[in-house]
């Protein structure tokens, strides 16, 4: 059985929860989410904790079971605390410019790039304009929304120019004059 989805999920005088049949509506100071759970897994409340069950009789429910109770689990931090990721946009000339609910990136290509940013999450760019902050209660929607963003221009292996995650490594490529001045291909005298 799953020793993650076995663990109780602690409910914070702030958030309010209501359970009806096989979906989870969590409302809080940053928001309110719903998620349908797996007809396999029940849920039920006692004091101020969750506890998820399942149905292990079922196929797939072993799978399923550690999985629902971590996006539970982050539907209650989400709405108390709320997730955030970090993109920084790396070359040069290369800036981001919010417009309401569209992000302008100017990215290296011959036009700017219009990304739409969806409800429940928000945007703030540094006064550089090089570091995108996304917030939001629902975790899944703001690491998808810089992964989207991420897309838009991945950074490249040469002089790592891109938008890339806060603290991610690019591997470096050596480029054409550094990988041919040992190699001995020169001409023959």
């Amino acid at each position: 059985m799953s020793r993650i989805g076995k663990q109780p999920i602690p409910v914070p005088g702030t958030v309010q929860v209501t359970l009806g049949g096989s979906s989870v509506l969590v409302r809080g100071p940053l928001g309110e989410l719903e998620r349908k759970l797996p007809d396999c897994i029940s849920i039920e409340r006692k004091g101020e904790e969750l506890l998820l069950s399942a149905d292990l009789s079922r196929p797939g429910a072993r799978a399923l079971y550690g999985m629902a109770r971590a996006r539970v689990a982050n539907m209650v931090t989400g709405v108390q605390t709320g997730f955030s990721k970090t993109l920084e946009i790396v070359g040069l000339g290369f800036k981001a410019i919010p417009e309401g609910e569209k992000l302008k990136l100017i990215i290296g290509y011959s036009h700017p790039v219009e990304f739409a940013i969806p409800k429940g999450v928000k945007i703030e760019v540094d006064k550089k304009q090089t570091t995108l902050i996304l917030r939001g209660a629902d975790k899944d929607l703001v690491g998808q929304t810089a992964a989207c963003i991420r897309r838009l221009r991945e950074p490249e292996p040469y002089k790592g120019s891109g938008i890339k995650y806060q603290g991610e490594r690019i591997r470096r490529k050596a480029g054409k004059t550094a990988a041919g001045a040992g190699a001995g291909g020169g001409a023959k005298k």
